[in-house]
């Protein structure tokens, strides 16, 4: 079984930085993509930014990009999103998956959440 634990989040002024962690049990990580996802309150849940297993391929919603930063560090079974240039807008907890296939079908695990709160 695949546990995610998140950490990093808090309150930050906009324009303000945070960097977010999460580190996976178990033996899988280097072998599966990674994501951060966010849901504000009353919203549904949004992809954030996704990285392959090996990092070569890196993906943004429009809404970060520029701003957020993803990566991985496969020694230490952790994916980091650097965010910067904080907006009100990105308020929200947000959640770390893990995503692999494993034949016959893709598992997919989540973390508890981290709760960003961007706020003058």
């Amino acid at each position: 079984q695949v546990q995610l634990v998140e950490s990093g989040g808090g309150l930050v002024q906009p324009g303000g930085s945070l960097r977010l962690s999460c580190a996976a049990s178990g033996n899988i990580f280097s072998s599966a993509s990674m994501g951060w996802y966010r849901q504000a309150s009353g919203k549904e849940r949004e992809l954030v930014a996704r990285i392959n297993p090996d990092g070569s391929s890196i993906n943004y919603a429009d809404s970060v990009k520029g701003r957020f930063t993803i990566s991985r560090d496969n020694a230490l079974n952790t994916v980091y999103l650097q965010m910067n240039s904080l907006k009100p807008e990105d308020t929200a907890v947000y959640l770390c998956n893990l995503n692999i296939f494993r034949a016959p079908r893709w598992y997919n695990y989540w973390g508890q959440g981290t709760q960003v709160t961007v706020s003058s």
